[in-house]
């Protein structure tokens, strides 16, 4: 059941890492977590001062040594996107748009929102800050969740259950990285975290980290473009 809903079966390439394809040392894990959470603080000290540097280094020091422990095969993160996987990023963007909406006038139902002040910090300088930030961030996705899936796969042997446990513990941990306390906690949850489901799913579906990379990029700069133009 579970692996019909996911469609892991449509696709013969495997997750990496989790069934040591390559194998990881534990110290290798912990260097791979550890550039999540210096990735994170260097962002937000260095785009202090300049944006797409900051988005740069958020990128650059979670992808490195990610490579380093790939053996430097690219092709176990990224291919060049086919037509359809284009296509299904593209879909993706939409679906995102569309559940985004939905989730918000939902919210709102319930007084469950709270005032946007993005638009203050968006310039166009982050639009292009994009283009490495948003790299960036599935990777913040990724390397967690592909740690998860090897933890729990080691005690059930199963890949789809494994799955689904390590993709809830993620999307909760990135919705609750959107947080700014102020507002209502239960939003970026179910916005940013659990909206990535797309983007998930275009990984999922893939195995190729460009069709959710393209999809996220897709999402934020139509968001980040329609704040600027004020429409």
């Amino acid at each position: 059941m579970i692996n019909n809903i996911i469609d892991i079966k449509n696709n013969n390439k495997d997750f990496p890492y989790y069934n040591k394809n390559p194998y990881i040392s534990k110290i290798g894990w912990l260097i791979l977590l550890l550039s999540v959470l210096i990735s994170l603080i260097c962002y937000f000290v260095i785009s202090d001062y300049s944006e797409i540097l900051g988005s740069i280094f958020f990128c650059g020091i979670m992808l490195i040594p990610l490579l380093y422990f790939s053996n430097w095969n690219l092709n176990l993160l990224f291919n060049k996107p086919t037509k359809n996987e284009l296509k299904l990023a593209f879909l993706m963007f939409i679906s995102y748009i569309i559940y985004a909406l939905i989730m918000y006038q939902l919210l709102d139902l319930f007084g469950l929102t709270s005032p946007s002040t993005d638009l203050l910090s968006v310039t166009w300088e982050s639009v292009l800050g994009l283009i490495f930030s948003m790299m960036g961030e599935e990777l913040l996705k990724f390397i967690p969740l592909m740690f998860l899936l090897r933890f729990f796969y080691q005690f059930s042997e199963r890949k789809d259950v494994s799955l689904v446990f390590a993709s809830i513990i993620v999307l909760t941990t990135f919705g609750l990285l959107h947080y700014n306390f102020q507002g209502y906690l239960i939003e970026p949850i179910l916005i940013q975290g659990f909206g990535s489901i797309f983007e998930l799913y275009g990984y999922v579906k893939t195995k190729n980290l460009i069709v959710p990379y393209l999809s996220h990029l897709f999402t934020d700069a139509f968001i980040m473009i329609i704040m600027l133009l004020g429409l």
